[in-house]
């Protein structure tokens, strides 16, 4: 009879596939994860979850230097380093079950309680229930990883040892192909089962019919859009319209299910508004530019639409809410998407008659998910992180002294009206154009005061009126054309705006934060 020895010390070969072991106990444990997830919420995924508490707890100018780095892409790029880091740590948390397995195991398990806390610590979170996708996704990963090193680790024979040993690592390789085939079946079949989830809100958008508008937008007046190559649109495409939000899984909101709160200080009469009620209301339809905070001099971060939507200072008096002016006691407005994010607005500039909107319409069609179906808010002259809550379902009145929303915590102030600011579009720095005749083109804007005049200076010269485009409403950008007699060489282009109430763009240059942007934008070009 043969006798066995303990396990000898660990070859080359053990340590590399206990690393992939450990790698793979990673990808079972978010496989399985994701299919839970699917019968929980979509939210609720490990990566998901811990992406989001990240993101609630990066500081201001990390988050600011992703933005300007990644653009759009910010949230792509963050899932993904979770993904690689977890990578790293499953092969590090290999090599240690292959010395120690009760505590690889353990650091599995650990980190199954990381993403269960995150899940149940968002502001989202809608139950306890939002921890099981990361705790049963751990167990499942831990007792992969159990059985892969036990297969590395058991007894050997005195006698044919290397055959023992080649024995093992078929065996673990035999069970990491199987763990892989039905770890994979497992998160397809959870991708197929929220997508089925998600049908509700898909099926629900494309049966909405928007109302004829009783107040609809001007058309747009000729010569808003100039006929200059590479300027932007007037109206921004939907699918171009910038994106910057702090959600990792856009809201798909069930229209049939949504309903919006309207609650607080001063509220007479609380109201809960479903979306027929919205839609079955006076429509209002205008034409209104949005700008981000994060946009800094001469960024991406703005565009126009034509909105469509019920104006949300008559959803306010209704519900008894009078401004700081006529005696109301709230201040401030604290809207609260479904994704738990907060945005708080002054009360004021609500309803002093600017077209501050419940939008469920942008450009002729249904809010797109990603600009949150099916309702948001817009207010004209704010910037976005104080205005336009996307997925918005509740709508609180209280005080700036009483709560602070989301971003002022983190270093943004609690009031932003858009600053005046303006932009090059053409040429851009990586186009050489020929000398003579140039068109120098772009976007400005200050919502809520227009622009008066645009300028234009080339390198050192003095200013130059550029000519505007006709004007649509002073809550819209204005494009403008500047004809440049272009010399050979390197040169720098500069542009200033002026507004409304004729002040004019500032020259000092400022960061993002804590209000907006400010300076002047330029662009240098090389004529030949």
């Amino acid at each position: 009879m043969a006798t066995s020895q303990p396990p000898r010390e660990p070859t080359r070969t053990d340590r590399l596939l206990a690393a992939l072991g450990g790698i793979l106990a990673g990808y079972v444990s978010l496989a399985v994860a994701e299919l839970v997830a699917a019968l929980v919420r979509p939210e609720a995924r490990p990566v998901t979850a811990v992406g989001g508490a990240l993101v609630d707890r990066t500081p201001a100018a990390v988050e600011q230097w992703a933005i300007r780095t990644f653009g759009e892409s910010d949230k792509a790029v963050l899932q993904l380093g979770i993904l690689v880091v977890l990578g790293v740590l499953a092969g590090l948390v290999g090599l240690l079950a292959l010395r120690h397995r009760t505590a690889g195991v353990s650091a599995v398990l650990l980190f199954g309680v990381v993403g269960a806390l995150a899940a149940v610590s968002r502001p989202d979170s809608e139950s306890l229930a939002d921890a099981l996708p990361s705790l049963i996704g751990a167990v499942a990963g831990a007792v992969l990883l159990y059985v892969l090193i036990g297969r590395l680790l058991a007894p050997r024979p005195l006698a044919g040892e290397q055959a023992a040993a080649a024995a093992g690592r078929r065996g673990f390789l035999l069970v990491a192909a199987s763990s892989v085939v039905a770890a994979t079946g497992a998160a397809a079949l959870g991708r197929a089962t929220g997508g089925t989830r998600q049908e509700g809100a898909v099926a629900s958008r494309r049966a909405l019919r928007l109302p004829r508008p009783a107040s609809p937008a001007p058309a747009v007046p000729p010569g808003a859009q100039l006929p200059v190559p590479g300027i932007s649109p007037f109206l921004t495409p939907n699918r171009d319209f910038y994106r910057v939000d702090t959600a990792l899984v856009v809201p798909r909101v069930d229209a049939d299910r949504w309903h919006l709160r309207v609650h607080g200080l001063g509220v007479t009469r609380e109201l809960r508004l479903d979306l027929a009620d919205l839609t079955g209301r006076e429509a209002v339809e205008r034409d209104i530019t949005l700008a981000c905070v994060s946009n800094e001099v001469g960024g991406p971060y703005v565009g126009n639409a034509r909105w469509l939507g019920v104006r949300l200072a008559d959803v306010l008096r209704e519900a008894g809410v009078r401004p700081p002016s006529e005696g109301g006691p709230a201040d401030q407005i604290v809207a609260r998407s479904v994704d738990g994010m907060t945005i708080g607005t002054p009360v004021e500039d609500v309803m002093d008659g600017r077209d501050a909107l419940l939008a469920f319409g942008m450009n002729g069609e249904p809010l797109p998910f990603d600009h949150g179906f099916p309702v948001r808010m817009i207010v004209p002259g704010l910037y976005g992180y104080v205005s336009a809550c996307k997925w918005i379902e509740e709508i609180e009145l209280t005080t700036f002294d009483a709560y602070d929303a989301y971003w002022v915590p983190r270093g943004w102030a609690r009031e932003a009206p858009v600053k005046t600011q303006s932009r090059i579009d053409t040429p851009r720095s990586s186009v050489r154009p020929q000398d003579g005749t140039v068109m120098v083109a772009g976007v400005a804007w200050a919502q809520h005061r227009g622009i008066a005049g645009v300028q234009v200076r080339v390198d050192d010269g003095p200013w130059r009126d550029a000519r505007l485009g006709a004007e649509d409403t002073r809550d819209t950008w204005r494009q403008w054309v500047y004809a440049w007699e272009a010399a050979p060489g390197r040169h720098t282009l500069t542009v200033r705006a002026t507004d409304g109430a004729g002040e004019t763009q500032t020259e000092r240059r400022t960061d993002t934060m804590p209000d907006g942007a400010s300076g002047w934008h330029s662009v240098v070009v090389t004529v030949e």
